[in-house]
């Protein structure tokens, strides 16, 4: 189920956490593309900021591990939200503050050169207390730019 046809309280709730509430994301400009309990999907649009190699004009490293940790966040924070059912939207939402990195390795596959980018994190798996994810990097022609895998601590 994509959150994004379904709209809802829940939804415009985690928007406004992720994309406002979060200074950092908001610097960066992250917006959710597409959003459901076992996957998430961030889009990074290019900006001369964000460059690392002014040769290239390629993303900067610490762009792209900030967008998969960022991504795999949202992923951790969906995949618990799919265990609790009934739960109320407060409580659904206090699980934010509980969220955090324990791990993260990212793995750079080739120079980040486009107009926009996006991250897509998979749950692999979730418990009680952890989540680990799995998150990849596409350019807007879908070349695989970089990968990433992050242990995140959900309660």
């Amino acid at each position: 189920m994509d959150l994004l046809t379904e709209g809802g309280e829940f939804l415009a709730a985690i928007r406004d956490i992720f994309e406002e509430k979060a200074p950092f994301h908001k610097i960066l400009g992250i917006k959710i593309r597409s959003i459901s309990f076992d996957r998430v999907q961030l889009l990074l649009e290019m900006r001369e900021e964000f460059v690392g190699n002014y040769v290239q004009g390629s993303l900067h490293g610490g762009v792209i591990s900030s967008l998969i940790d960022v991504t795999g966040g949202l992923a951790a924070f969906m995949g618990i939200q799919g265990k609790l059912p009934g739960e109320s939207l407060d409580r659904r939402l206090a699980r934010i503050g509980k969220l955090g990195t324990i791990d993260l390795r990212v793995d750079y596959l080739r120079p980040g050169r486009g107009k926009e980018f996006i991250s897509t994190g998979y749950n692999l798996r979730t418990g009680n207390k952890v989540a680990v994810i799995r998150v990849e990097l596409h350019d807007e022609s879908n070349q695989l730019i970089a990968v990433g895998t992050g242990s995140y601590n959900i309660a």
